[in-house]
Formats: C-alpha cells, structure tokens, sequence
C-alpha cells in the first residue's frame, strides 16, 4: 500500500502541474534515454511497441487487417529495424499484423510460444522469419531480453496447456524503477500456475498491467492482481465488439483495488513514457479521460473468511461456511494479512 500511496501523492502533483497523464497526439519520434511503450490502437487486438536506447520491439501485431496500419505507425515513429518481434501466442488477434511487420523491417530474434499452428495467418508469420533467415525462438521462464538498459524477463506459460489463451508469453520489461507486465490473453488458471512457480522468487508488483485477455471474465484473477499490484491497467480492447470486453468482473476487480484503466475504445493510441522513475500518459482522443483517473480511496468490497478452514471466499460463493464460522475482511489484502487463503472456486 505504501507504494500506491507514494503514486497517488505523486498523480496529485503531476495533475496540478499538467504534466500526468495529459491527451495529446503523439508528436515527434521518441530516441534517447527512456522506455517508451505504445500501446497502437488496433480495435479488437493487441500490438505494442517498445523504444529504448533506439531499439525498438513489438509485442504482438493486431489482426491480418490491421498490418497496414502498425507498419505505418512504425514508420511514423521513426522506426527502421527492430530488435525483437514476439508474438504472444498464435491467435489472429496477435499475429495477425506481424507479418506485414516483418515483411517491411529487418529484424533480429523473432519469439513465439510455438513455430506450428493450424492457421493460414501464423503460416504467413512463419514464412516471413524464415525469409529473414531467422528461426522463431521459443523462450523459456526465465529467459530475458534486453532492449537498450530495458530488460525483458519472460515470466510463462510455465506448462503446456491445450487452450491457445493460455500459451500466451508473458513478459515483465523493467526500466529503473519502473516496470510493465504483460499478458497476452492468459487465464486465470495459468496465471495461478505462474504464481506457484516462481513462489516468492519474482516481484511481480508492476506500474502499468496489460490487462489481460482484453479484459475477458476469465483473466486478472484476484490472485494475481493483488500480486501485480499495478498502478495503472491499459485494456486493449474494440469498441462495441461481440465479445463484450472489457468484462464487469475484471473491471470490478481492477476498481477495487484502486487502478486507473486506459482502454484504447475509448483514449485511441496510448503512450506511456517512462523516465526509470516516473510515468507519463499521453493519447490520441483528446475529448477522453481515463476511468478511475481521479485520486481516490480503493473501493471495498466484503470477503467472507471461514475460521475453521481459514479459507476466504466472494460473497456470493457456493462454498460460503456457516453463519457461526463467519468472519468478514473488507478486502482481499486484509484477508491475506490475516493468515486466510483464497477459495480455490470462486477466486482462484
């Protein structure tokens, strides 16, 4: 908590100067010292952008309609190589926009979960490696990639799974004492399985979340929330789109525990400028405000501890003990603190 506490004091300054989260079109090439991370637009999809030191990576491209659009924003920002090309995992949403990537700009390491998958669009990301030269390399936790003085760890998947979603790399980009964490589109269950891994020997704590799986019911569980502990959460996601993301469960969630949402329906291109010790937002709609943007306290929410087992459970839980066994905790975290653990059906 004290971290968020620092944030918030820092928001509060920043906005009374100007200088936080400010709408504006992205302007000039950023180069030099920093990690920019942009967040492109592309609807229903995820592609993000990294610079650092003057070497680029993209995460993820967007779906096959939306290549045109990342390479010209690439052009846009100056890019001429990229360091890194990865492709979280082999659903359109992802690879789609990568091989018009790779088709236009010379590239060094390619990385995917996988080189197979029965989809005429990650055959194309395929071809487009190999007629760089390259082989796509399947990185394994632990791994890390550097870009500039960034460091990319590689965090999961951490087993095989069937569910594509869940094969989705996740990568931790730290730059001085800032750090971003994403996701792909992995689950709850596979979240829970990364957590149980590493076991107490990563900090996941991270300023700014990839939301996952666009804000789908089925990631950001309340496990791993209160583990990342983000600051703010960037939700790519489409507007008016047939899935109907961003989901209430996960945005209940990430309002609970007090962080401020950017979705790209809504604030169009995001760019989070990191200093190693400060972020700075800026976006394209300028008529737009990020949700939970004002200074506030964490909302709260009941959770019911049972005292004979010392499981903690949602109120509206099958599992719930009885009245006698009951005790109350207004938060996920002070459940914690207290020695409960959380029940394994209604919070993972």
């Amino acid at each position: 908590m004290k971290r968020k506490w620092i944030a918030l004091l820092l928001f509060l300054s920043l906005l009374l100067c100007g200088c936080e989260l400010v709408p504006q079109t992205p302007a000039a090439p950023v180069s030099g010292d920093g990690l920019t991370v942009h967040f492109i637009d592309v609807g229903q999809a995820d592609c993000a952008l990294l610079e650092c030191g003057g070497e680029y990576m993209m995460i993820d491209g967007g779906n096959k309609e939306d290549g045109r659009l990342v390479v010209s924003y690439l052009e846009q920002q100056g890019v001429e190589e990229l360091s890194a090309v990865v492709c979280t995992h082999a659903h359109e949403d992802h690879v789609g926009g990568l091989p018009s990537v790779l088709a236009v700009y010379p590239t060094e390491a390619v990385y995917a979960p996988t080189r197979t998958y029965a989809s005429n669009i990650f055959d194309d990301f395929v071809y487009y490696t190999d007629q760089q030269g390259l082989d796509i390399t399947i990185p394994t936790p632990g791994n890390e990639i550097t870009l500039g003085e960034a460091v990319i760890t590689v965090l999961g998947p951490v087993k095989s799974y069937a569910d594509t979603n869940n094969t989705s790399l996740v990568l931790k980009a730290v730059y001085g004492e800032t750090t971003f964490l994403f996701t792909g589109d992995m689950e709850t269950a596979a979240e829970n399985d990364m957590l149980d891994y590493w076991d107490g020997r990563v900090n996941w704590q991270a300023d700014v979340l990839k939301v996952g799986h666009h804000g789908s019911n089925t990631s950001t569980g309340y496990r791993f929330l209160h583990e990342v502990d983000p600051t703010y959460g960037v939700i790519s996601v489409g507007a008016g789109n047939s899935y109907g993301h961003p989901h209430e469960e996960p945005l209940s969630r990430l309002n609970q525990a007090g962080v401020v949402l950017l979705r790209t329906d809504e604030l169009g291109h995001i760019v989070a400028a990191s200093d190693g010790k400060e972020i700075i937002f800026t976006w394209t709609n300028q008529s737009a405000q990020p949700e939970n943007a004002e200074p506030a306290e964490t909302s709260s929410q009941v959770f019911i501890g049972n005292i004979n087992s010392h499981k903690f459970h949602s109120p509206d839980c099958a599992n719930l003990p009885a009245e006698k066994n009951r005790v109350e905790f207004d938060s996920y975290s002070s459940a914690i603190a207290a020695g409960y653990t959380p029940c394994g059906s209604c919070l993972g």
